[in-house]
């Protein structure tokens, strides 16, 4: 059995699978510890998502990450006797320019991760977190890190770089591309559902809390909207997106704001909460008639159109346009959006099939197509974490 953990700033969430050869992995549970410090909550399903578990925690019990993951660990060993964890496989967002593939997380390794916490502050820290948790607990699990920066890393130079001097470049400065995991794992669903354009030319949009898009030709990423930091490129639920980097020096040396100040505004006071006043939730914006809630999904909808017209060029042309995420797999509202402004393109989407979220929500026949395809990252980190592991 191989167990899956996906920490956050204040949530654990894992997932149980059973690999075998030859077999299909057999998911075993799933669930997450969420609200981590305050009013902890537990919850938890089968492999066939019946509730099996959900329950409020002792804050003072689960007061961290390592603390959740422990709990985790015992509720596993308590409730489902017969799973026994053989290793661990991590989400880990950024992988920098050294790791291009999923690694065997030993000291050395541990070590580069924390170095790498500078280029993802707000959320390499609760990565390593987790892996330090299992380690301190239980050093003989083995465990693997998984990157979401890796699928990018076959990007041409001219797609990760910036335009400023090369030694920046050198030095780690570059775009480096972030859902990677989901990314790869849309590109393995594609060639299941329609072999014949899955080494063409895609455009998958992860759009969610956090959203961005990949161009991905042959199988691999060619240019991606998220740079730098995942605060780049497509608004979203806290976070601004892309900026002109001028706002900020305008907010520091006019408005008088602080480093820290100009952050906290940018990841988590902007995008559709920012925009609309109201929440960062899209399905409560697409259902409120205030002109803010109106705004911010109309702003969301015009910088997607923005950003597959600049992916489509990076591709010379377009296949495919697959929808995921939690917005992109739930809200027919926004695809319809983008999908009109995007008829220039040949895409025709059908009201029907949108509304009723199916897989195929084009016009059959028409290219590009238009697929609404579920993302699982727990299963690509799963799947990683046995192969590294045989390859050792």
């Amino acid at each position: 059995m191989i167990l899956v953990i996906n920490t956050g700033s204040s949530s654990v969430k894992f997932a149980v699978y059973q690999i075998a050869d030859a077999q299909a992995p057999s998911p075993v549970c799933r669930g997450q510890v969420e609200n981590i410090g305050s009013s902890s909550l537990f919850s938890a399903s089968s492999g066939d998502a019946i509730t099996i578990e959900d329950m409020e925690l002792d804050a003072s019990s689960i007061p961290g990450h390592g603390e959740s993951i422990e709990w985790i660990l015992g509720w596993i060993d308590s409730t489902l006797p017969d799973v026994q964890i053989k290793a661990v496989g991590h989400r880990v967002v950024h992988g920098g320019p050294i790791f291009t593939t999923p690694v065997i997380v030993d000291e050395d390794v541990l070590v580069e991760l924390t170095e790498l916490e500078k280029l993802a502050p707000l959320h390499q820290p609760y990565n390593v977190a987790g892996i330090q948790a299992i380690m301190n607990a239980h050093p003989g699990i083995p465990q693997v890190a998984c990157f979401d920066t890796a699928f990018h890393r076959t990007q041409p130079k001219v797609a990760e770089m910036f335009g400023i001097p090369d030694e920046y470049f050198q030095s780690g400065v570059r775009r480096y591309g972030f859902h990677g995991l989901s990314y790869e794992y849309i590109v393995s669903k594609i060639r299941d559902i329609e072999p014949s354009i899955a080494d063409g030319c895609l455009i998958v949009a992860h759009l969610g809390n956090g959203a961005s898009m990949c161009a991905v030709d042959g199988g691999k990423s060619v240019a991606t909207t998220m740079g730098f930091t995942a605060l780049d490129g497509l608004p979203m639920g806290t976070r601004s997106g892309s900026i002109d980097p001028g706002v900020i020096f305008y907010l520091i040396r006019v408005k008088g704001f602080t480093i820290d100040q100009v952050e906290d505004l940018l990841y988590r006071k902007s995008g559709l909460l920012g925009i609309s006043g109201i929440s960062h939730n899209m399905e409560a914006l697409t259902t409120s008639t205030e002109q803010g809630a109106r705004l911010a999904v109309e702003y969301f909808a015009y910088r997607c159109i923005r950003e597959i017209g600049s992916l489509t060029a990076a591709l010379g042309g377009l296949d495919a346009l697959v929808f995921t995420g939690g917005i992109g797999e739930n809200s027919p509202i926004v695809r319809e959006r983008v999908c009109r402004g995007l008829e220039w393109l040949g895409i025709s989407i059908e009201e029907g099939a949108n509304a009723a979220n199916k897989e195929l929500v084009s016009t059959l026949g028409v290219s590009p197509a238009v697929y609404v395809v579920p993302t699982n990252e727990e299963l690509i980190i799963a799947l990683h974490t046995a192969k590294t592991l045989k390859e050792q």
